[in-house]
């Protein structure tokens, strides 16, 4: 036994001297997913190229709502759109006539529309940072200018902006 308490469980193995790693080629690694990825999917395919074409159709016939809006899914001759908001979905709605019209001119066979609105959480927006900056002919024209302004209440918020205008400059 070693000087040291620690066991090893499971106990290890040498590896043997002709033992060596393979590395595999990254060609075939891509190739072995596409091919499980294709097995997987393959009967997705005719829904998504389906939903895409409608989704199409949808933009050409109503493209203000269908910027925002989306089509969810076709069965049985009934149609899932999306919207992302109640106000979108009840224009949606008034306009659901037109979209059906135009659906069947297109060849599609959609006997029913349903809306489902779909609330996303929005994104807050980062913090645009202001990209102006100013000469220094300009700061020294504003400075001026804040220095001859008369101290009137009439003045007060004018001369609060060029005091902020020119802190953020320099």
């Amino acid at each position: 036994m070693t000087s040291s308490n620690r066991t090893d469980y499971p106990p290890r193995t040498e590896k043997p001297a002709n033992y060596v790693i393979k590395k595999a080629n990254k060609k075939s690694q891509s190739v072995e997913v596409n091919s499980i990825l294709r097995s997987q999917i393959a009967h997705l395919w005719p829904t998504i190229t389906n939903i895409a074409a409608l989704q199409k159709e949808c933009v050409s016939a109503l493209p203000q709502l269908f910027l925002y809006c989306q089509v969810l899914h076709l069965e049985a001759d009934q149609l899932m759109v999306a919207a992302p908001n109640s106000a979108l979905a009840s224009k949606l709605k008034q306009l659901l006539p037109k979209l059906q019209t135009a659906l069947q001119k297109a060849g599609w066979q959609i006997n029913a529309i349903r809306i489902k609105v779909q609330v996303n959480p929005t994104l807050e927006k980062e913090p645009v940072e202001k990209q102006c900056h100013l000469s220094g002919s300009a700061l020294k024209a504003f400075g001026d200018l804040e220095k001859n302004l008369s101290g009137s209440r009439h003045n007060e918020g004018l001369l609060e902006a060029l005091r902020n205008l020119i802190s953020r400059q320099r």
